[in-house]
């Protein structure tokens, strides 16, 4: 953006929320609140296009916008759902796309990106998510995730890599990858938009 700060402070102005979701320990573990419409406006403009061209998306589909927020990661790791504590996918379908914006810097971690052991998958997709699925509530049913944020591999998954966090950074990757956000807690986790691991999430359909 021309104007990252402008964001921030745009950010700092308006009132975050507890999704409903974490309630049910589950979804994002932080406070949201609406993107400025203007910022959506220009992102999906600019967007548009370059997604089609990237990853192949058919150029007669016309984009969907579905939510688009400031995202401030809040929960303490011992408040996380099990469902929480893994890396999770957005969506099985083809052409369903994250587009996530930081204005917080490295110090925040980034997003890692997995492949789940047991059955192989990277990516979720209406082909395999009931097996995904079956078999990873099976294992976490069997083995409850410890109460941490995930980051490195572990028995279940295996790290592939991370797009590190840089202030005025945006990242595009299809929602139905496995990923997680990697950050650090003592450092991340608060409340105050000029000082917490702020975010802008924004998502498509196609």
């Amino acid at each position: 953006m021309q104007d990252p700060q402008a964001l921030v402070e745009a950010a700092a102005q308006s009132p975050f929320e507890r999704p409903a979701t974490l309630d049910e320990l589950k979804g994002y573990p932080g406070l949201r609140a609406p993107a400025p419409a203007a910022y959506t406006q220009t992102l999906t403009e600019l967007l548009d296009p370059l997604i089609k061209v990237n990853f192949q998306v058919p150029e007669h589909l016309g984009v969907k916008v579905g939510l688009s927020a400031f995202s401030l990661t809040t929960v303490q790791p011992e408040q996380l759902g099990p469902l929480q504590r893994t890396p999770h996918f957005d969506a099985s379908t083809p052409y369903y796309m994250a587009a996530l914006l930081w204005l917080c810097d490295e110090s925040h971690g980034g997003t890692g990106f997995y492949r789940h052991n047991a059955t192989g998958c990277q990516r979720i997709t209406a082909g395999n998510r009931e097996r995904y699925l079956d078999v990873y509530n099976e294992e976490v049913n069997r083995r409850r995730p410890p109460p941490r944020y995930f980051d490195r591999s572990d028995e279940q998954f295996t790290f592939l890599g991370m797009m590190p966090a840089r202030f005025n950074r945006l990242v595009v990757y299809p929602g139905s990858l496995l990923h997680s956000a990697c950050i650090n807690p003592a450092r991340s986790l608060n409340s105050d938009p000029r000082k917490g691991r702020l975010t802008v999430n924004t998502f498509y359909d196609f």
